[in-house]
């Protein structure tokens, strides 16, 4: 069994085909989706798809896209942690900061990042971390909060920022990149990255590996990159089905929801 980490199942993709989608899922070994929130109001409808599917969790949080619409909202943490009680919220995010797109300025980015870090020492709940070209702001609002406990989602940084993330305590979570033709550094910094630290997604219905790159990408399409992955680690599918299944219960806290399976 596998856990999608990070999906956006919600997306206007997913609306005419979700139930097809989730069985596709299963019968490819991908038992549980973690569908993530990237604004506030998405968060009824995402809570709902986590309530229809017993093996789907979900997320509350603020993409930094649109960090400009809500960093000066009074009542930010309020929402959030209003939010995060719904049973299935097990993250706070995405959140973080992308100064490749800038669709939000750089200051409010860095002040919603923030109020997630602070919200998930209140709370209890890891947070889902987007960084593009935000090294190192990244690093510095982390070590502001210390001992955050985090993923750095759909990696792609450099091997440096993994060491920076692991040296904090985060988890580092890959995606169909890995499978792509001309992403060798990361295909080396996956070899760097050890097994009880790295988790697995699509950001579907972004970034659809090989064979399927161009596609929609779907949680199915998450054995392509555990296969990769196993690849890169000298292992066998099982073992990284086993590993990285046991890295989302501990980061998420699944730990009553989620066993790994023995094949």
């Amino acid at each position: 069994m596998l856990v999608d980490s990070h999906c956006h199942l919600n997306f206007p993709e997913f609306a005419e085909d979700l139930d097809e989608v989730v069985k596709h899922a299963y019968d490819q070994r991908i038992g549980h989706m973690l569908t993530v929130n990237t604004r506030l109001s998405e968060s009824v409808a995402i809570q709902k798809i986590a309530e229809k599917y017993p093996n789907i969790f979900c997320s509350v949080g603020i993409h930094p896209h649109d960090s400009k619409d809500h960093h000066h909202h009074p009542n930010l943490s309020d929402q959030l942690a209003l939010h995060a009680k719904h049973p299935k919220v097990v993250a706070l995010g995405e959140t973080g900061l992308d100064y490749y797109y800038n669709h939000s300025d750089r200051e409010s980015q860095i002040d919603c990042f923030k109020v997630h870090l602070e919200a998930s020492h209140a709370l209890d709940l890891p947070v889902i971390i987007h960084t593009r070209n935000a090294d190192d702001d990244t690093i510095a609002c982390l070590d502001e909060y210390p001992n955050t406990n985090a993923v750095l989602h759909c990696f792609s940084g450099s091997k440096d920022l993994a060491k920076l993330g692991l040296d904090r305590g985060l988890y580092i979570s890959f995606s169909g990149i890995i499978t792509f033709k001309n992403a060798d550094d990361l295909r080396n910094t996956v070899e760097y990255v050890p097994l009880d630290r790295v988790l697995v997604e699509t950001d579907s219905p972004f970034l659809a590996p090989l064979p399927h790159r161009g596609k929609r990408n779907e949680p199915a399409y998450m054995i392509e990159t555990a296969k990769k992955l196993a690849e890169l680690k000298d292992l066998t599918i099982d073992e990284i089905c086993d590993t990285t299944t046991t890295d989302a219960i501990k980061i998420f806290g699944l730990d009553h929801a989620i066993r790994p399976e023995k094949n």
